[in-house]
């Protein structure tokens, strides 16, 4: 999800956005496109299908979301390990305790009425899947992924240099059940050895893609942009942790503490209600088990 270094580098990103949003691609490897912002690159669509995003949302005609209505999160972490680096038990236990913090809005925003409920850890010494988890992807989740449509399944390995942790949307989980999940670096864990990303936000911001939110930037200054109506439009990433940044001529500066935005982790604290109200409808349309 994060690059480290400030100097133009490679980001991963997805090679491109399937034509149908609930088809997934047959790898969330993709290809790797340049970028020279210093903050969070993560593996990601094309910010364009937003309208077809929100359209195939609205032709699955769900009543509307009732975010009095707790959704409870069934989760699974699977920890790897090449033997001797692995993320210690403790962490993972303080990672849980940080999803359920922000998610309830306890560091700022909204309560989001989503929690998590840690129902089981795995731990995989396997070197190839810790160093390169991305590129062993299906063979990694199609042994260790548990549940279903309603189950997180959190991978912490090690990933490359730049980005720091990838997620699949839930509008692609119908067509690729198998690659289901987020994927995040053991170093961005509470604690963790990742400057700047050390507070184990990488996953709170990763896990908003699990439920359906974009990047609060995707799309621009266009007309549309995250599809969330109270996120201010935002032109690009937020690089480190400034002030204040607008980038748009629309009313409204950038959602800089948002977890959808690229910020460290510091400065990072909030959801609105929209952003709620859409994880709850993405949940009812894709993800909630009938």
């Amino acid at each position: 999800m994060a690059r480290r270094t400030t100097a133009a580098a490679l980001v991963c990103l997805l090679a491109a956005w399937p034509l149908a949003v609930a088809t997934a691609p047959a790898s969330a490897t993709g290809g790797c496109s340049p970028a020279s912002r210093n903050g969070r690159g993560d593996a990601r669509p094309e910010p364009a299908p937003v309208a077809a995003v929100l359209a195939d949302l609205a032709s699955r005609a769900r009543p509307s979301a009732d975010l009095a209505a707790p959704i409870t999160v069934p989760m699974w972490v699977h920890v790897l390990s090449d033997g001797v680096r692995r993320a210690p038990d403790e962490a993972v236990t303080a990672q849980v305790a940080t999803l359920n913090a922000a998610y309830a809005g306890e560091y700022g925003g909204v309560d989001t009425n989503v929690r998590f409920r840690l129902d089981g850890v795995t731990v995989t010494s396997k070197a190839t899947w810790f160093a390169n988890p991305l590129g062993h992807e299906a063979e990694m989740k199609t042994e260790l992924r548990r549940g279903g449509s309603d189950t997180l399944n959190l991978y912490v390995g090690q990933l490359a240099e730049l980005v720091l942790g990838y997620s699949t949307y839930p509008f692609w989980y119908a067509n690729n059940p198998h690659l289901d999940g987020v994927v995040i670096d053991w170093r961005s864990l509470p604690g963790g050895a990742m400057a700047d990303f050390d507070r184990g936000f990488t996953s709170v911001h990763e896990i908003g893609h699990w439920l359906g939110l974009l990047h609060t930037f995707d799309n621009g200054c266009g007309p549309l942009g995250d599809g969330v109506e109270d996120t201010p439009p935002q032109a690009t990433p937020t690089e480190g942790c400034p002030e204040s940044k607008d980038t748009c001529p629309e009313p409204g500066a950038d959602p800089i503490h948002n977890f959808m935005d690229y910020t460290h982790d510091r400065c990072m604290s909030e959801f609105t209600q929209g952003q709620a109200v859409r994880m709850h409808e993405m949940w009812s349309a894709y993800r909630a088990q009938t």
